[in-house]
């Protein structure tokens, strides 16, 4: 059997993460491991994740000394699970809340398409929002067969689509991938990395969305991120990241037309902010537009070390079935040097 490692990405939402650890660990294929990376969290999550004790047997959860955002903690997440020897990592965030039998559909997937002889680059689960309403769909793989058709409904029998551009919302990807292809790019912070990692591992094969393999992804009812209708201050400063990232993408991934259109696009919106009178926004999206010009950053190796994200790592000890488990990240002596130099910024 395949050795799976669950990772949950986690900020500031305690009780939103026990909700995600209680559905992993209701699963009716067990994941192997469990591991949580908190992303500096100071709203007890640590104490949380203390008392829970003996309700995750095996759980491993590592701290870092600082927020590195999404982006940041999700190539923590593969590469602890890729050097704890995952043969599938299971990601997802702490708002995502898996039916029982989520991971078996994936598995099951996985192994329909190998009996057929069909490549793919990663599994994912259709996700749902509390009305249940679809959310976080990705972009359908049309690219076309012998006959110049698109192939995508070779699968649609076997209860899944292929596709290319996806979030981690509960998305399985193979160890193999990660050894050719690497992980996640840390230093695009947040917003765009799972379409920037998903665009490049599906360059030569497709993701297939998984049909019968369903999670519930909460707090998403408000749709897609955007700068004209947020309202959150705190949020606002952040969507600098968001332009900055479209930009990366598009350079690396579109073509001239759709480069155009995407630029055509920013500065349609940079005319309404400012017509509107929204000068803090218009800074916003003018900051991410300079950021742009000189981001070019490269992604790391699936073996590279924690370290080189710039952050110091605590590990608590694992329970139950793990501990002593001498092989993992996690049985090493604990970091104390919280410390390091922040990563550097291309």
């Amino acid at each position: 059997m395949p050795h799976i490692v669950a990772v949950i990405l986690t900020y500031n939402r305690k009780d939103l993460l026990e909700r995600c650890l209680d559905a992993v660990q209701a699963q009716t294929h067990r994941c192997d491991s469990v591991i949580v990376v908190d992303n500096a969290s100071s709203d007890g999550t640590q104490q949380m994740l203390r008392e829970a004790g003996s309700r995750y047997p095996n759980l491993r959860v590592y701290q870092l000394s600082r927020n590195i955002g999404a982006s940041g903690g999700f190539s923590a997440g593969f590469r602890l699970a890729y050097q704890d020897g995952a043969d599938f990592v299971w990601m997802m965030d702490d708002d995502v809340i898996p039916r029982p039998d989520a991971l078996q559909r994936l598995l099951e997937a996985d192994e329909r398409l190998e009996r057929q002889g069909i490549e793919r680059a990663f599994l994912l689960s259709t996700a749902f929002t509390e009305s249940g309403q679809i959310t976080n769909s990705p972009s359908l793989d049309v690219r076309p067969n012998a006959i110049r058709y698109p192939r995508w409904p070779e699968t649609i029998e076997l209860g899944m689509a292929p596709i290319r551009r996806a979030t981690f919302v509960s998305i399985l990807v193979p160890r193999a991938i990660l050894t050719e292809f690497g992980l996640p790019i840390a230093a695009m912070f947040i917003w765009g990395e799972d379409t920037e990692f998903t665009l490049r591992v599906t360059r030569d094969k497709p993701g297939f969305l998984v049909g019968a393999s369903k999670v519930l992804h909460l707090r998403q009812e408000n749709g897609p991120i955007d700068i004209l209708t947020e309202t959150s201050a705190a949020r606002l400063k952040y969507l600098r990241h968001l332009i900055r990232n479209n930009v990366f993408i598009a350079r690396k991934y579109q073509q001239g037309r759709e480069i155009l259109s995407l630029f055509y696009g920013i500065f349609s919106l940079l005319g309404k902010l400012l017509r509107g009178g929204q000068l803090r926004k218009a800074r916003v999206l003018l900051h991410g537009l300079a950021e742009s010009l000189w981001f070019f950053p490269d992604s790391e190796a699936a073996d590279a070390p924690i370290e080189a994200l710039g952050v110091a790592v605590r590990a608590p000890e694992p329970t139950g079935p793990l501990a002593g488990h001498g092989d993992s990240p996690a049985a090493a002596p604990f970091p104390h040097d919280l410390s390091a130099p922040p990563p550097a910024r291309s």
